[in-house]
């Protein structure tokens, strides 16, 4: 059955202290998603945020931030006093305020840690997660000594205990959560400060290779990232152990796992370490199938989403296909002036989730405005001849595109339901500054926007459920017809 969901970072939600966080709020969206028939929450990596605040860079592939510790929570468990968090309390102006919660979650943690008496579920925690758990204990205490490591291990419990009791109760209410793994590490991180043996590296210990992106039509030079390499004949003789850790973990805090730049499992761009353009990059064959492979075999058949977005070789086309996962198709690619693109929503099989835009992309809204004229006449002339019902708003037919399209699963940002604008754009490729902020108001979640999309979710699965209906029976009449012919002859 056809099945959709809402994109919505968890900083993106509404609360009285500067971040969207596992507060009230977030089991009030839940219960908004119930509400609007969604299945799934799609999230953003949940980990400790990095430079730019960006939560891809994270210090750790396993642990969580701290900004997204409720501190209502602490209050209740009487690990914080209310008059200690009022302070913090502050209007929701769309805008995460980074620096605020920088400063109020050091001071308050402290406070409750120091309150903090440890009990059974703390000591299973640290011994179920200490094989990685320690070693970043360990790196932020290097970096901020004046913090204990078993101050690190407890914010890391209350993240883990406050993000699994939220995740059991979207579950609860059907609702899974697609989570978003990184395919790179940070360079400054435990997994290359502790692991250094799993990527290419010279005798000193520094990164003979770095990834990035190879020259091109919007990047002359390419793109150099400060990612180190893995070195992937080391991860196979190990059995990829690191990696099914890695993953192993992702399962447990999410229902679904997004795998982002699928390709670099197929093959990856290398650059050379000391320079500062792609130019003389290359690509270098990854693990290929055989990754998945042992996946399968130590962990089972698992739920994942492929991010194959950009230019894919036929190799990277074969892994898709042997590993049955469905990659993402996403509206705002599909319409180049009369181009007869892939993304184009008539093409898409079953398998696959779609998109109007993903955290990259600007909004439908601000897409449109920024359209050329013959793209635009390219999508109208496309809408007409679609079978949608035309909404007079260009947001909602898109959606409803791609609510009507064969993808079995519709993944839709929240932005584009409200029909906002570039100000609502989640992240902006290659800049800094202004990304990974927005956030959406609690009036904002009203009942109109509640029936736009449970209207537009009903209608278009109903279609959907019809039109499979329809080709069942075709495929069954046409079967019979086959026999029948077969009968006659003989």
């Amino acid at each position: 059955m056809k099945a959709s969901g809402i994109l919505l970072p968890v900083f993106s939600l509404p609360s009285d202290y500067g971040i969207g966080c596992f507060s009230k709020e977030a089991y009030q969206f839940v219960d908004f998603l119930e509400d609007t028939g969604q299945k799934y929450w799609q999230i953003l990596p949940l980990g400790t945020i990095g430079a730019g605040n960006s939560p891809y860079l994270s210090f750790s592939s396993f642990a969580g931030s701290t900004y997204y510790i409720d501190l209502e929570q602490l209050v209740e468990e009487g690990l914080l006093k209310q008059e200690e968090i009022d302070p913090y309390k502050e209007e929701n102006t769309s805008k995460v305020d980074y620096d605020q919660v920088r400063e109020s979650r050091l001071e308050l943690l402290q406070t409750a840690y120091k309150r903090f008496k440890p009990d059974k579920a703390f000591l299973e925690f640290k011994k179920e997660q200490e094989y990685w758990l320690d070693e970043y204990a360990e790196f932020m205490h290097d970096r901020e000594e004046e913090l204990s490591e078993e101050y690190f291990r407890f914010c890391q419990y209350l993240f883990f205990t406050q993000w699994l009791r939220l995740k059991k109760y979207a579950n609860e209410k059907g609702i899974q959560i697609i989570g978003d793994l990184p395919f790179y590490v940070a360079l400054e991180g435990t997994a290359f400060k502790y692991h250094k043996e799993l990527f290419k590296t010279d005798e000193e210990g520094n990164p003979t290779v770095v990834g990035g992106c190879p020259p091109d039509a919007f990047a002359e030079d390419g793109q150099v990232w400060s990612n180190p390499v893995y070195d992937w004949e080391v991860h196979k003789k190990t059995g990829y152990k690191w990696w099914m850790e890695r993953l192993n973990y992702s399962f447990l805090i999410y229902d679904v796992l997004r795998l982002d730049h699928f390709r670099g499992f197929d093959e990856y761009f290398e650059i050379p370490a000391e320079d500062e353009t792609a130019v003389n990059g290359q690509w270098v064959k990854g693990p290929g199938y055989d990754f998945f492979k042992v996946m399968k075999e130590k962990l089972g058949d698992k739920k994942v989403i492929a991010e194959d977005l950009g230019f894919l070789t036929d190799a990277v086309h074969k892994l898709l296909a042997d590993t049955k996962y469905p990659g993402m198709k996403v509206l705002e690619f599909a319409f180049g002036a009369w181009d007869d693109s892939i993304y184009l929503p008539h093409k898409y099989p079953e398998n696959c989730i779609v998109y109007t835009g993903t955290h990259d992309n600007d909004t439908v809204v601000g897409w449109y405005e920024t359209m050329s004229e013959d793209d635009r006449n390219f999508l109208e002339h496309y809408l007409e001849h679609s079978t949608i019902d035309r909404t007079g708003k260009i947001y909602l037919d898109l959606i409803s595109l791609a609510l009507e399209s064969r993808g079995d699963t519709v993944i839709i940002p929240l932005q584009d339901y409200m029909g906002l604008g570039s100000e609502a754009r989640i992240n902006t490729p290659s800049t800094v500054g202004d990304n990974w902020e927005w956030r959406v108001k609690e009036e904002q979640l009203d009942e109109d926007l509640k029936e736009t999309i449970r209207t537009l979710t009903e209608k278009y699965r109903t279609r959907a459920q019809e039109r499979s209906e329809e080709e069942r029976k075709k495929k069954e009449a046409e079967e019979a017809a086959e026999k029948e012919e077969q009968h006659t002859e003989e």
